[in-house]
């Protein structure tokens, strides 16, 4: 990686799920594909740490499953969701895929992802983060690198953002405005001697938020909550102070965390927003997994959604990349993807939204919960906020 400049097909900015399996499916196609990460793995991710039950379909057409599960991550049998009151509704995890649900660290999830990517060929670059991007005629054609001190630029026929919800790639087409104050905040934390039912997630409700707990790999549980700002405000940003003035007001919250220990940093993060971005931001880029739309965490999709984006974004170039490398057919490209990636997950994205209002408000949340209380309902609002991946057997599409 001495050259100062360099020609890929596919440029990807972000290793997580959704950039790693896309740069996996799209290198198995023979497809020469640059993987850029501005953190180095592992490294602790925040997030729900919950991997459904449907993801496993994909990790075996990855070809990691196995490595998944060498991981030592924990099984999880169901998830629980518990009111403010202590009222709860459970939903198996066998109405979903094999019914094989598993907590896993980011940590190990994203590096056994990498670390594939690299063996199929992927060049990877960690530490790595895109300066600035290379426009000409107003199509995007790549982007000036910066690792350390040395800035080089790197050439693409198409440039993925799989950022997350930072977009930063995609932010960089648009002037810098001052962003609204984000309503809520995000923490996460490992722990120790948490009271969680064994095979369990649980999901808290509570005033302004709610907040969920399961196993992990190591004998730990992950604790994921969101809060609205004003009351991080309120408690000076003090993540124990939210979790005992806030959390806590979920009965069953303050049974199972009320002895837990702390063994990890805190992180935390601002959510501006949920639901669709824009997936084509300009002429030459593309974007995927929570760059393109960030799902509720309580519907247990996000790195479901993301493993879904990151194939569903490699058919559409395999499909296109001839006609799009003869600068005759971004526009083909653009289209396919926009559809295809409409019909997948706009429903999901409109229940979830709906039933987000819910679980903001205590007196929802309990209606909610006792609706669901019915197993048809249960079993309904379930599937439609978590449907089954369709299989894309990119074994049958062939690049013009």
């Amino acid at each position: 990686m001495n050259n100062e400049c360099r020609k890929f097909d596919i440029l990807i900015a972000g290793a997580g799920p959704a950039g790693s399996s896309a740069a996996i499916h799209l290198a198995e196609k023979g497809v020469s594909v640059l993987l850029v990460e501005q953190k180095r793995f592992p490294r602790p991710k925040l997030c729900g740490e919950f991997i459904s039950p449907e993801c496993w379909a994909h990790f075996e057409r990855l070809r990691v499953d196995g490595q998944m599960i060498a991981a030592g991550g924990a099984g999880l049998s169901q998830t629980v969701f518990y009111a403010r009151r202590g009222n709860s509704v459970t939903v198996p995890s066998c109405w979903f895929g094999s019914g094989r649900a598993l907590g896993l660290s980011r940590a190990a999830m994203d590096t056994t992802l990498l670390q594939r990517a690299r063996e199929c060929g992927v060049v990877v670059l960690e530490e790595t983060q895109a300066s600035q991007l290379i426009i000409e005629q107003g199509v995007v054609r790549g982007a000036s690198l910066k690792t350390g001190d040395n800035n080089r630029n790197y050439f693409s026929d198409i440039t993925i953002d799989a950022t997350g919800r930072a977009r930063a790639l995609a932010r960089k087409l648009v002037p810098q405005v001052q962003n609204k104050k984000a309503g809520l905040v995000a923490f996460k934390a490992h722990l120790s001697n948490a009271r969680v039912s064994e095979g369990s997630c649980e999901l808290y409700f509570y005033p302004g938020g709610y907040g969920g707990l399961s196993a992990i790999e190591g004998g730990l549980v992950n604790l994921c909550f969101i809060v609205s700002a004003s009351d991080v405000r309120r408690c000076e940003s003090d993540p124990d102070r939210i979790i005992r003035e806030v959390v806590f007001k979920n009965s069953r919250a303050a049974l199972a965390l009320q002895d837990a220990r702390i063994e990890s940093e805190w992180l935390a993060v601002s959510l501006e927003t949920f639901g669709r971005q824009s997936l084509v931001p300009a002429e030459g880029m593309l974007v995927t997994g929570d760059a393109a739309a960030f799902i509720d965490p309580f519907t247990g999709s996000g790195i479901l959604m993301a493993l879904e984006s990151g194939e569903l974004i490699a058919e559409s170039i395999v499909r296109h990349l001839g006609k799009a490398q003869q600068q005759r057919s971004f526009a083909e490209l653009a289209s396919h993807y926009r559809l295809a990636y409409s019909n997948r997950f706009n429903s999901r994205l409109r229940v979830s939204s709906m039933l987000r209002h819910a679980a903001f408000v205590p007196q929802l949340a309990e209606a909610a919960i006792f609706l669901c209380s019915n197993d048809w309902v249960r079993r309904r609002l379930s599937r439609a906020i978590r449907k089954g991946s369709r299989r894309v057997d990119l074994a049958a599409q062939v690049r013009s």
